[in-house]
């Protein structure tokens, strides 16, 4: 089966993906920091029961593979973090914490990371609606299923004070090569931090940004709807594309933008040796030069080889950890093969 990173969705020159997150928490039991490995195991065992188990008259479960992390090394664990599965933290500590994750890989959920039930919803491009929708459906299942923590007061109960409320967090993957020429970043993300966002590196808070991609997502969920945050992540998003959109247009136009593109674009052609992060700055111009019209090639392709071409992702397709040398032998051999 195809994942969903494998599509080029609306908008898909600019943004990559949209995720929507809901962080819950079983009534009966404290939250993951105050869990023993006994209680850790009830709470996996519940959640599993819940979403695994048929039942006639409730809504049917979505097909989802129940994986033990315990049971996978540390670079199959990265692996997940790298496709944005698992967070970073999940993939570090991995004993009494399980994952759920549907097999087009759109839906994951997190057991026993920061709070009992971390459900994600992936999909590509600008799918905010789309992606609620889903995510929503799988929620009202485990909420009919599990009694989850929540006072009518202040929402959902959440280990983490900031995600009391909706504990949603509604993002989208933005690629942003212009603009980072431009140096807009750093005023970018202090004016969207006054509008209730923040934007940070591809994989979330402390990340840095690779390959000119940013995670642009909502700040606030207490005192504000689901609805009225994706709203405005909605609409903050669509002016940042017509701003990346025209920047990187005017950028095309250019003769030395041209070289650098279609230089880049040789590179990854012909390159015997290439690492992550060499890739990453060759990729971003070359996905700029294709969202363009400069260079006949999918982003489709471009979306794919950004996900695939991932350290640890390398290391789990060769089933075996290879030596830096190694890895970026490989990585260069499998980018000339999918660029020839």
């Amino acid at each position: 089966m195809n994942k969903w990173y494998m599509n080029n969705g609306n908008q898909g020159d600019v943004v990559l993906s949209t995720r929507i997150r809901l962080a819950r928490n079983l009534d009966a039991y404290p939250f993951p920091a105050r869990l023993d490995s006994a209680g850790k195991q009830q709470v996996l065992d519940t959640a599993r029961k819940a979403l695994l188990t048929e039942d006639a008259d409730a809504n049917k479960s979505p097909d989802f593979t129940y994986i033990e992390m315990k049971n996978l090394t540390r670079t199959q664990a990265v692996a997940l973090a790298e496709r944005h599965l698992i967070s970073p933290e999940f993939a570090a500590a991995r004993e009494g914490r399980a994952l759920l994750v549907s097999p087009d890989e759109s839906v994951s959920i997190m057991l026993c990371e920061e709070d009992h039930i971390r459900l994600q919803v992936m999909q590509p491009g600008l799918a905010l609606a789309v992606a609620y929708d889903i995510a929503n459906k799988v929620d009202t299942l485990l909420d009919d299923r599990v009694q989850y923590a929540f006072d009518e007061r202040i929402g959902y109960l959440t280990q983490c004070p900031t995600n009391l409320g909706t504990a949603m967090r509604a993002s989208v993957m933005l690629h942003l090569p212009a603009l980072t020429q431009l140096g807009q970043i750093a005023r970018l993300s202090g004016t969207v931090s006054k509008l209730g966002l923040t934007i940070r590196g591809a994989f979330g808070e402390g990340s840095q940004s690779s390959g000119d991609i940013y995670q642009l997502s909502n700040q606030i969920t207490l005192g504000i709807t689901e609805q009225a945050a994706i709203e405005n992540l909605q609409s903050i998003t669509l002016q940042l594309i017509q701003q990346e959109r025209s920047a990187a247009a005017e950028f095309c136009r250019r003769l030395p933008e041209q070289d650098r593109i279609f230089r880049a674009l040789g590179t990854l052609q012909s390159a015997r040796l290439l690492s992550a992060a060499e890739f990453m700055r060759h990729i971003s111009l070359v996905r700029m030069g294709a969202a363009h019209g400069l260079i006949d090639l999918p982003l489709e392709k471009v979306n794919e080889l950004i996900v695939q071409m991932q350290p640890a992702t390398i290391n789990a397709a060769q089933n075996k950890d290879l030596e830096a040398e190694e890895r970026d032998c490989v990585r260069a051999e499998l980018v000339r093969e999918a660029l020839a």
